[in-house]
C-alpha cells in the first residue's frame, strides 16, 4: 500500500504526537483528510520543538527591537549591528542559541555534537563565518548511575564537533543539580561575523528560479527527531535513539566554505538549512516567508540510503543539508566536493507540493497551514 493511501486511523494520529484538537485543525485547514506524508509534516511542524506552541507565549514578552538589531526573531538566527569594521565597512555579529536536551539525553556525543553543528548551520546560512561557541550545561548529580557517560558523551561531542570545522569553544559554564538528573540540558551557541550589508535570508522569491539541494545525502537517521525532542520522557528513551541524527563536521566544514563562495557571488536568492524536521520545515518556510508556493521532485532528493520513501525523504533530518533558491543560470556555480541538485522550482502561488515520479503526493494550498497556524521552527529544543 502507497503512503498516500494509507489508513489515518486515531492509532497513527496519536503515534505521530497531535492531539485530537490539532487534527480536526489539520481537516478543517485541508479540507479533507491527510494522507501519511501530509499527517507527518503536520506533526513535525507542529511539534513544540518546531512551533513554540507552549512557549511562545512567554518568549514574545523579551525584548527584540533596539536601533542596532538588523533581523530579529524569524530568521535563522539574530543579527546585531557591531559598527565599523577595519577598513570601514558596516559590521554584523549573527549569533545563536539553542538547546539539544532530549537527544543528548538519549545519545550523548552524537546529541550534543549536531546541537553544535545545527547552530553552526544557522549561523553561515545567513551569510557570516562562524568565529566562536559557547555552551552551558546543566547535570543531575554527579553520583548518578547515568552522570558520568552523560557528561562524558556530551562534553565530547561539543567539543569533537567544533574541533573539527575549526570553530573554538571559547567559553562556558557547568552546573550539577538532582533537578536535572531524568533530563540534562545541553544549550550551544555560535557567533559569526559578517557584513551588514551582505546579510542571507530564507524567503524564497521569483517565480521559477530553481530550487536546489546541496550538501549531505538524505538518509533514515533522525526521522520523527523534532516530534521526540517535544515529547516527555518515560522508560522508553532508549528506544527514541535512531530519532537522534549523527553527525559528519568535516562534510559541515565543505559546506560552509561551500556556502560562503557562492554567497561572494550574485547567485542566491534565498537559504534555508535543513535543520529540525529537515526538507520539511526548510521547503515550507522558505514558501512562507517569500509568501509563496514550491514544488519538489522528490526523485531527484540524493538518498544514501536503497528504497527510502517520501515520507522517509520529507521527515530525515540528516544533517549538513542545505536548500538554496538560486538565480537561474547560476545551478553549476557550486563545488564539486558536495552532492548538489536540483530539487525543484519555486512555484507561483501559495501551495507547496511533493512530486515523486511527476504525481503530487502531498500539497495543495491546506498544506502552507503548517507553518502557518502553529508557528516558526524551532531548529532545536
Amino acid at each position: 500500500m502507497s503512503e498516500a493511501a494509507s489508513p489515518i486511523t486515531p492509532d497513527v494520529v496519536a503515534a505521530h504526537g497531535l492531539s485530537e484538537e490539532e487534527y480536526a485543525r489539520v481537516l478543517h485547514a485541508l479540507g479533507r483528510e491527510p494522507n501519511l506524508v501530509e499527517l507527518g509534516i503536520f506533526s513535525v511542524m507542529w511539534s513544540e520543538h518546531c512551533s513554540y506552541k507552549s512557549s511562545r507565549l512567554h518568549l514574545k514578552k523579551l525584548p527584540t527591537e533596539a536601533p542596532w538589531v538588523i533581523c530579529g526573531p524569524g530568521e535563522n538566527a539574530g543579527v546585531i549591528d557591531i559598527g565599523d569594521g577595519p577598513d570601514g565597512q558596516k559590521m554584523a555579529a549573527i549569533f545563536k542559541m539553542e538547546s539539544h536536551n532530549h537527544p543528548s539525553y538519549i545519545e550523548p556525543y552524537q546529541g550534543a555534537a549536531t546541537g553544535v553543528g545545527g547552530i553552526l548551520r544557522d549561523v553561515f546560512t545567513m551569510g557570516a563565518r562562524p568565529v566562536a561557541n559557547m555552551n552551558a550545561l546543566r547535570f543531575g548529580r554527579p553520583d548518578h548511575p547515568k552522570m558520568k557517560s552523560l557528561v562524558k558523551g556530551v562534553v565530547a561531542g561539543i567539543g569533537g564537533y567544533g574541533n573539527c570545522v575549526g570553530v573554538p569553544t571559547v567559553g562556558g559554564e557547568t552546573n550539577f543539580h538532582k533537578a536535572y538528573d531524568g533530563n540534562i540540558l545541553v544549550n550551544a551557541m555560535t557567533v559569526g561575523v559578517a557584513d551588514a550589508d551582505k546579510i542571507f535570508y530564507s524567503a524564497a522569491t521569483g517565480i521559477g528560479n530553481p530550487i536546489v539541494y546541496v550538501g549531505s545525502k538524505t538518509g533514515r537517521d533522525g526521522i520523527h527527531g523534532a516530534t521526540m525532542a517535544s515529547a516527555d520522557f518515560g522508560e522508553d528513551s532508549e528506544a527514541k535513539r535512531p530519532t537522534v541524527q549523527v553527525g559528519d563536521p568535516f562534510t559541515e566544514k565543505l559546506l560552509i566554505e561551500a556556502c560562503l563562495e557562492l554567497m561572494a557571488t550574485d547567485a542566491i536568492v534565498a537559504i534555508q538549512d535543513m535543520g529540525a524536521a529537515g526538507l520539511t520545515s526548510s521547503s515550507v518556510e522558505m514558501a512562507t516567508n517569500g509568501k509563496a508556493g514550491i514544488v519538489l521532485d522528490m526523485d531527484k532528493v540524493p538518498c544514501r540510503e536503497e528504497g527510502m520513501t517520501p515520507y522517509e525523504m520529507m521527515l530525515s533530518e540528516s544533517q549538513e543539508r542545505m536548500l538554496m533558491v538560486l538565480k537561474p543560470g547560476k545551478e553549476a556555480d557550486g563545488r564539486g566536493d558536495l552532492p548538489q541538485v536540483g530539487a525543484g522550482f519555486r512555484g507561483d502561488r501559495r501551495s507547496d507540493r511533493y512530486r515523486p515520479h511527476g504525481a503530487d503526493l502531498a500539497g495543495r494550498d491546506g498544506l502552507r497551514h503548517s507553518a502557518g497556524t502553529a508557528g516558526r521552527r524551532r531548529p532545536a529544543v
